[in-house]
């Protein structure tokens, strides 16, 4: 008889990283050592992953530059704890290898915040390795593109929206202020604030965009020294409802102006950390002030506002009040966005 060929045995399990063929990919790395700290885009090798158990590998489609990327890439303010690292707190793309259940190759998947971009690498690559519970998957009517023109500035500002629908407020209890409103997350709650039947007041640095922001449905444009400088401990009622972005005095003279009852949703400190403020509307008003925090957010109120935002925001303002970039572009736009010189957002086609 002739000899069987006995072929040997083929283990379908993903070899260990170690003799798996790895792959390099681009990243915008920050780096700190005895040499300073710097942000660069160069070629890494797939090991420098980190390592996650029961963690999803994703193909990064897009990304975006939101206001603590450009203090991530500038070194302005130590967000990044961690070197080397790949920046961006955000990303959208497709997952390639999955050991959790949830998620399959080919499923196409969000992310935003839980310390990625800070202490976990993160978007701003072409590829990625994260913990599965930080994933969500890419919500319906809504391509990667779309949903890294929304990125953290979109969510927060749909987190806003949220906290101020919660306490109350509704078009007929008077009008929204918008600070910021040239930035991520104030463009964005123009656009649905607008779209939800609200009178939106925004308030910028840059009145030159006044007609870009009446576009996205803003009733009335400010200049941001109205706000911006030391004011009175009570103003004239006039808000039902506010989203800051700003912090600072403007966020002392937001309160003070808001209406009995209302509310304030603060999520941003780009004049500053402090709260030069005044108990008094909080007494006398009783008003309420909602500090909303993107990063650590439970996955429920995350799926909520992703839900919201693709039901409720409309596509062609996103898609009016977004620009397109590379990896390399994305080093310029951190200081640019820090200056204010970003109109609306920046999407990152890490690819290109």
């Amino acid at each position: 008889m002739p000899s069987i060929l006995r072929l040997p045995r083929v283990s379908h399990c993903r070899p260990p990283r170690s003799t798996a063929m790895r792959f390099m990919f681009k990243a915008l790395v920050i780096e700190k050592d005895d040499a300073g700290y710097r942000a660069t885009v160069k070629p890494v090798d797939e090991s420098a992953l980190p390592l996650v158990e029961g963690g999803v590998s994703v193909d990064i489609a897009f990304s975006t530059v939101n206001y603590k990327d450009g203090l991530a890439i500038t070194g302005k303010s130590p967000v990044v704890r961690k070197f080397p690292l790949h920046a961006g707190i955000d990303f959208a793309g497709t997952v390639s290898q999955s050991d959790d259940p949830r998620f399959r190759p080919g499923d196409a998947v969000l992310l935003n915040g839980f310390g990625v971009g800070e202490t976990h690498s993160g978007g701003l690559a072409q590829k990625a390795r994260v913990k599965a519970d930080w994933l969500l998957p890419l919500p319906a009517g809504l391509s990667p593109r779309q949903a890294m023109a929304i990125g953290t500035a979109g969510y927060t500002a749909m987190l806003c929206v949220l906290a101020l629908e919660k306490h109350g407020v509704t078009p007929a209890s008077g009008e929204v202020l918008v600070t910021g409103a040239s930035g991520g997350v104030g463009s964005v709650a123009i656009a649905l604030l607008s779209r939800l039947g609200f009178r939106v007041v925004a308030s910028t640095g840059r009145m030159a965009e006044a007609e870009f922001l009446k576009g996205l449905g803003a009733a009335e444009v400010m200049a941001r020294e109205e706000l911006s400088a030391p004011g009175k401990p009570l103003a004239k009622e006039r808000w039902a409802g506010v989203v800051d972005s700003v912090g600072s005095h403007t966020l002392a003279n937001a309160c003070a102006g808001v209406r009995y009852g209302g509310a304030v949703a603060a999520c941003g400190l780009a004049q500053g950390m402090d709260f030069p403020g005044s108990v008094a509307p909080f007494i006398l008003r009783g008003i309420t002030l909602f500090g909303i925090d993107s990063v650590m957010a439970p996955m429920a109120r995350r799926s909520e506002a992703w839900a919201r935002l693709a039901r409720d925001l409309d596509l062609a303002k996103l898609d009016a009040l977004t620009t397109e970039t590379s990896l390399e572009g994305a080093l310029a736009a951190g200081a640019d966005i820090l200056t204010g010189r970003v109109r609306g957002r920046l999407v990152v086609d890490v690819n290109r």
